[in-house]
């Protein structure tokens, strides 16, 4: 048997008609610049979240950076985030010459210890940004007291926590990227709801920032040829828009799938000794973007499912601050210890909704008797 990582051409086949109309209708209005379904989308995801506003970008990664532009996150100011994450969640930073302050992470959740971020705040301090990582929200009520203490912006990085929602110490739940400033998505492919290319969406309450975000991702223009602001030339794609809310009207039932096979991995990887599952901390509603695991031996297990041509990733194989990219931050091995130890034990397993039980037992099976040999 062999088992992807992840594939799309399930979904596809499942749903080819509906994903081909609405291919089809893209390519006869001949409306591929901000078309209508652009804005059907911002709607849906404005109803779907509860956000007040939604404004669809070309990608997650330029989503971080329109937000981060707008904060203020920039100029030398200081930003407290985590070094285990993507990329662009430190670099949407830096490239406003802005400076990322890390905090080491919970060695559970694999998010970033907001225990560890008050003691970090100085004077030249302008914003949190958490990272929703891989399942689970972190701990919102504390992000938020703690910039509501030191008139902190905080911008959330939800690009891999579509329908994730958290309701600590609040009456109700609130989706991902709605309780900062401004939140974002993105709709790479893998993610729990992706395109069939690059998108990304930023989210706010607040209309003035909703109206800036208009604004920057079109050359920063209140109209054409009339620029407001040095701005971006980023436009969620409309035959992007058109796939992804084909694929928002069953996102319900993929997310409630995930659930059903990280349960099922759960139960028949629990009584294995050299793994460690993560825990979810916090009254929240959780997704199973990703299926990750802390594994002994984590190298030669990973060569170990190749061989059995299962597929997996490493989320992340080395932190932020140890990358040559970030250097000039002054950072250095033995910096933030949790992050370091958990890159070198942690593996992602296959999860996507249409992956089989059939599949999920060989996985499990396969990782069993790399153990017990």
């Amino acid at each position: 048997m062999k088992v992807s990582f992840y594939t799309s051409q399930r979904e596809f086949s499942e749903k080819k008609d509906e994903f081909n109309r609405a291919i089809q209708d893209v390519l006869e209005r001949g409306n591929f610049i901000l078309g209508e379904q652009v804005g059907q989308l911002e709607n849906a995801i404005q109803e779907y979240t509860h956000a007040k506003f939604a404004i669809g970008v070309a990608s997650g990664t330029d989503a971080l950076t329109i937000a981060s532009d707008i904060l203020g996150f920039k100029d030398g100011r200081e930003v407290i985030t985590s070094p285990f994450t993507f990329l662009a969640s430190t670099s949407c930073i830096t490239k406003h010459k802005g400076r990322p302050v890390f905090v080491d992470i919970d060695e559970e959740t694999f998010a970033i210890d907001v225990n560890k971020i008050e003691e970090n705040v100085n004077a030249n301090t302008i914003g949190i940004l958490p990272i929703h990582l891989f399942d689970q929200m972190v701990d919102m009520d504390r992000i938020m007291d703690i910039a509501g203490n030191h008139q902190l912006k905080v911008l959330e990085d939800a690009a891999e926590a579509f329908g994730m929602r958290w309701k600590g110490n609040g009456r109700h739940y609130k989706h991902s990227g709605s309780i900062g400033d401004l939140g974002v998505f993105s709709f790479f492919p893998t993610k729990t709801l992706g395109g069939y290319g690059d998108g990304g969406m930023i989210i706010t309450n607040d209309e003035k920032l909703a109206q800036k975000v208009k604004y920057y991702r079109v050359h920063g223009a209140s109209k054409k040829y009339h620029y407001e602001y040095v701005g971006y030339n980023s436009r969620l794609d409309t035959l992007q828009a058109a796939i992804l809310l084909v694929k928002l009207k069953y996102i319900d039932g993929a997310i409630s799938k995930r659930g059903e096979i990280a349960k099922q991995y759960i139960e028949r990887l629990s009584d294995c000794k050299n793994i460690r599952l993560p825990k979810v901390k916090g009254e929240q509603q959780q997704v199973y973007y990703v299926f990750n695991l802390l594994a002994e031996n984590r190298d030669k297990l990973a060569e170990h499912l190749a061989k059995n041509e299962i597929g997996y990733s490493i989320y992340y194989p080395r932190p932020l601050h140890l990358q040559m990219c970030f250097r000039d931050l002054g950072y250095k091995k033995g910096d933030f210890p949790i992050a370091e130890r958990v890159a070198n034990k942690i593996i992602a397993l296959p999860i996507y909704p249409e992956m089989t039980m059939e599949e999920v037992e060989f996985v499990c099976e396969t990782i069993k008797s790399f153990y017990k040999n």
